[in-house]
């Protein structure tokens, strides 16, 4: 059953994105008693034959590469640990650049053209700027150039963050509509056990999961956190960035970027790797923008029966229904909707910046149009910016 979905998936297939994560394009060696990672022009090389076989069966490629902070360090040789955020954003400033280098000289031998996106959360928040780098993306496909996209972490601070590069992979193939994204990472796959953890002289419960058509507690659970010190994120992000593609309708392929045949096998159907995967039904491209591209502002806490009429019912929110308000958010800013256990049931924009909806949480309508006359909302959040999680 899982390979004839691993072959569905294959047909037709002409766009995918596929990510690239530090460990795969460095090394560790050892300096002055110290162990430091180093951008490794080999392991380029090898992603770059990898694509390359991707391309040369008339597919689309876009990579999503990390590396530039890593690569930055390498150049500055600062090689310790606590490094403060100007520090990092100079290590990203450095190492672009020596990174984009590597790969255009790597890239080349395979006869591959790049260029080199850098994007923000501001990007793709604003709808406008938004399709801007969808329209700029599509161009370089369009004339056969791989575009290599990373966050732009030199002016970047982690408030205004779009996380880390699983997040961006999984955003970018939202955006372009891929049809795959491929994560690779330095392991096989999700195993049901973390690998890392001691295992018992005989025990093979650990085995990777082939198959998830539906990411549940259990699943986020396995995935855990990162112990790389190379990497940011680990399986727990390369998880929350299948749920988002997922959502839109996106299979998404974590496996093993050391493996020198990983394309063949994929082309080929066999079951490498973790393959998540649901179906095609999707959620509406705005609502899906709404849920998982802009960042919440606040948060607002709704009782039980409003819970009930957006879940089920599939109405908007009301003032009547708010009973806490949090964070300092503004008119049109995304927030995160919970339930009265503090569970987030959904997102939206609100209608209302958190100063006034705090003075009007738990009124009807009737009231709510007295305070603000002709200049009010009926709805702190309309059901057509809103979300369900």
């Amino acid at each position: 059953m899982h390979k004839d979905v691993r072959k569905e998936i294959l047909k037709g297939l002409k766009r995918i994105v596929i990510k690239v994560g530090s460990s795969i394009i460095t090394k560790r060696e050892k300096r002055n008693n110290e162990w430091a990672n180093e951008l490794n022009a080999n392991n380029v090389r090898l992603l770059a034959r990898i694509i390359r076989q991707f391309v040369d069966r008339n597919c689309e490629v876009v990579l999503v590469s990390s590396g530039a902070i890593m690569a930055g360090r390498e150049r500055l040789d600062l090689h310790r640990t606590d490094l403060s955020i100007p520090e990092k954003q100079a290590c990203a400033a450095i190492g672009q650049s020596y990174l984009m280098h590597t790969y255009e000289k790597k890239f080349k031998k395979e006869g591959i053209k790049v260029a080199q996106i850098l994007l923000g959360h501001d990007d793709l928040r604003n709808r406008k700027r938004f399709l801007n780098a969808k329209h700029t993306l599509e161009a370089l496909l369009e004339h056969k150039v791989i575009p290599i996209i990373n966050e732009n972490d030199s002016v970047t601070i982690d408030e205004i963050k779009i996380g880390d590069n699983d997040t961006l992979s999984a955003t970018v193939a939202c955006l372009l509509n891929a049809q795959l994204l491929i994560i690779l990472s330095d392991v096989d796959g999700l195993f049901s056990r973390d690998p890392s953890s001691k295992m018992r002289e005989g025990d093979t419960s650990m085995k990777i999961i082939e198959h998830v058509d539906c990411i549940t507690q259990k699943i986020e659970k396995l995935a855990g956190g990162s112990k790389s010190k190379v990497t940011v994120g680990g399986m727990h992000t390369k998880i929350l960035a299948a749920k988002q593609t997922m959502s839109f309708g996106i299979p998404t392929l974590i496996v093993n970027g050391f493996d020198k045949s990983i394309a063949e096998k994929i082309y080929k159907g066999k079951s490498v790797g973790t393959l998540f995967w649901g179906g095609r039904e999707k959620i509406k491209k705005r609502k899906h923008w709404i849920a998982h591209t802009l960042k919440p502002s606040g948060a607002i806490t709704i009782d039980s029966g409003a819970e009930k009429a957006i879940l089920s019912r599939g109405k908007s929110l009301l003032p009547a229904g708010v009973i806490k308000v949090e964070g300092k958010f503004e008119f049109g800013n995304a927030v995160r909707i919970l339930g009265e256990n503090g569970k987030e049931i959904a997102r939206g924009l609100v209608n209302y910046n958190f100063r006034d909806l705090d003075s009007i949480m738990g009124m009807r309508t009737t009231a709510v149009k007295k305070i603000f006359k002709d200049n009010f909302y009926n709805e702190v959040i309309h059901r057509d910016d809103l979300t369900l999680l």
